[in-house]
């Protein structure tokens, strides 16, 4: 197996492609070793300076502390994420980790189809994923994962990219911020 690796626009987030399934129910994210059974992530947090995993339907990206150097984590998951698939493992998550369902309104569910068919995408070929939380008095909170997630330049990206994209398609939508 080649585990292709990307950067992402976060210098602290590395992409890893492993050109098979990673997720096949959605999109995870994990900073706590503690929070989940699977070996592979397990192992991964458990590398000095590995502050998080996201993980999504073909990719892993991985989010270092500042101060460790690439050439100190790159090598050592991509061992890891070998491993697993040599062991005839199918998928790293195999479940829905959260079976939460809520009842939406017409205006969330538009909201939710918008980032789902024009944000997500963008975000996912940097290594991220973006979140519907919440619609409440014209502001649309979101949660970023994986690599948007502490990056740089994620502040512009919502409020040049996803507030406009938003507020084009419904005029209630006022604002977008991040939690």
């Amino acid at each position: 197996m080649f585990v292709q690796t990307q950067n992402t626009p976060n210098p602290n987030s590395l992409k890893f492609v492993p050109g098979e399934k990673v997720s096949n129910n959605g999109s995870f994210e994990f900073t706590n070793k503690d929070q989940i059974q699977n070996d592979l992530i397990r192992n991964i947090l458990s590398i000095n300076g590995v502050k998080g995993i996201f993980l999504d339907e073909n990719f892993l990206s991985v989010n270092k502390e500042e101060n460790v150097s690439w050439d100190d984590v790159k090598h050592i998951v991509i061992s890891l994420i070998n491993d697993f698939y040599s062991e005839g493992n199918k998928y790293v998550i195999d479940k829905n980790a959260d079976d939460q369902k809520i009842d939406l309104n017409d205006i969330e569910k538009k909201i939710i189809k918008i980032l789902d068919t024009k944000i997500k995408p963008a975000v996912a070929r940097d290594g991220g994923d973006i979140k519907f939380k919440e619609f409440k008095d014209g502001i649309v909170t979101v949660q970023l994962q994986g690599s948007c997630s502490g990056c740089p330049s994620s502040t512009m990206t919502l409020k040049q990219g996803v507030q406009n994209i938003l507020r084009h398609y419904i005029p209630d939508v006022k604002e977008v911020i991040a939690v």
